[in-house]
């Protein structure tokens, strides 16, 4: 009989030590490494067996007809929108996101919308109590929901009793860091309990055929904590994200082998529970002023969404001689592109100036896209202009001062008419002969060519060449 092996496990990034360091080889994260014991197999491999006791494989060919998996819309649209669709049948999701973000709110929200509509629904929690989720369903005015709950973090007693669970359509477990297994020699929440723990569970989804949703928890750098194996195991994965003192709540899926990825869905926090946002362009351009330097407005594109964003720049005299580069949703060495690009190409003087870039309404951007809104925002906080308030920008800046073409422009124009602009600034055509984008009534294009002539536009005198 093999017996147990011990060794040292890094619990950002699940590589295995025979022996304890300070520092873990693998990722250099300090202090991750825990003392873990598994079960051997002599000679450091799994046996095999005899080659004629092993089934063959049955291969098929690539041509086919294959229809799409039906989808179980959970009820909620946004939650609907970023799972593609709704749930499939046997999958498996994993939701993250920082602790108090809403993820618990957000997932019994769901779970009761499900069971409303009649579907067998079953809520696990091993960091709550049942008597704390019934306060927080009341709360949220969901106790007409036939919800079946429960708190248990055995993960033998869990799988034993949703083995007689057979019409159980969704099944929430909250969280998987919780989760424990009896047959591994560590504590809950190290990487040998939760690769383990997730992987009893997604076999039982599997075989069952139920929907598994699996919170988890997110490390300081924002990933989810655990073994990355776990991403890979599931199907698809969400980040629920947003900052805790503001209303707005973005989820984004970044895997999904039903349906798109970096689709979102957007909710408001309030004191009911998580409300959707039908139109979150409405709701980021809520408390704009169109009169204030340094801000411009962003018509970008969240998976298939498109969604207007203000971006706001200001500029303060560097003090000590060496300006500081402050951003929040936006790449800092974009930034430092562009400034660079703005000063080389366009001969604006930024180098003595601190500068502070956000996006408002707490989202990240992305896309190459925001350049061109970006730089417009810099161009009005440093000649003390206000951009036109019915103005919006999309378009990618080259190193050579050349505002680049970028995907989906009519969806862009079609979300800036619906919400009342009337000019749109966005790349020229590539030829003269190529097909102009169609625009809306009453929305007027301004193309731009180099970005000198975005610049030339705010100081009122023409573009240097």
């Amino acid at each position: 009989m093999a017996r147990p092996a011990r060794q040292f496990v890094c619990q950002e990034c699940g590589a295995a030590s025979p022996k304890w360091a300070g520092k873990c080889e693998a990722c250099g994260a300090w202090n991750t490494l825990v003392e873990e014991v598994g079960e051997a197999h002599p000679h450091g491999r799994l046996p095999t067996g005899r080659a004629s006791a092993a089934p063959a494989i049955a291969f098929v060919g690539l041509a086919g007809e294959t229809a799409p998996p039906p989808r179980l819309p959970v009820g909620i649209a946004e939650l609907d929108r970023v799972l593609g669709g709704g749930l499939v049948a046997a999958s498996v999701v994993l939701v993250g996101g920082d602790p108090g973000i809403g993820k618990s709110t957000l997932m019994l929200q769901a779970a009761a919308a499900l069971a409303r509509g009649g579907r067998r629904v079953l809520y696990i929690s091993g960091e709550e109590s049942v008597e704390q989720i019934r306060l927080r369903a009341r709360r949220l005015g969901l106790l007409d929901a036939d919800l079946a709950l429960a708190a248990a973090t055995n993960l033998r007693d869990i799988t034993q009793s949703l083995e007689r669970e057979r019409d159980a359509a969704l099944v929430v477990i909250d969280s998987i860091q919780t989760m424990w297994l009896d047959a591994l020699d560590s504590a809950p929440g190290t990487v040998s309990q939760v690769r383990a723990c997730a992987f009893e569970l997604i076999r039982a989804a599997k075989t069952q055929g139920f929907s598994l949703v699996l919170v988890g928890h997110v490390t300081k750098e924002g990933a989810i904590a655990g073994p990355r194996v776990v991403e890979h195991m599931v199907d698809a994965v969400l980040y629920f994200e947003g900052d805790r003192g503001h209303q707005f709540r973005i989820l984004r899926g970044v895997k999904n082998r039903f349906g798109a990825t970096d689709e979102i869905g957007v909710f408001e926090m309030t004191d009911r529970g998580l409300a959707e946002v039908a139109n979150p362009s409405a709701l980021f351009l809520a408390e704009r002023r169109g009169n204030i330097a340094g801000s411009a407005v962003f018509a970008g594109l969240e998976g298939s969404r498109p969604v207007l964003l203000e971006v706001q720049a200001l500029l303060a005299p560097a003090p000590g001689g060496s300006p500081r580069r402050s951003v929040l949703g936006w790449d800092g060495g974009r930034l430092a592109m562009l400034l660079a690009v703005l000063e080389t190409r366009c001969g604006l003087r930024l180098a003595g100036s601190d500068v502070y870039l956000n996006i408002a309404g707490g989202l990240r951007v992305s896309e190459p896209a925001a350049d061109l809104a970006v730089a417009a925002a810099l161009a009005s906080a440093a000649s003390e202009q206000p951009a036109d308030p019915g103005m919006v920008y999309f378009g990618e800046v080259g190193l050579s001062g050349e505002v680049r073409q970028v995907a989906q422009t009519e969806a862009r124009l079609k979300e800036a008419a619906k919400l009342g602009f009337t000019d749109a600034s966005l790349p020229r055509r590539l030829a003269r002969g190529s097909r102009a984008p169609a625009a809306p009534e009453g929305l007027r294009l301004r193309e731009i060519g180099h970005l000198a002539d975005l610049v030339a536009g705010f100081a009122g005198k023409p573009a240097p060449r």
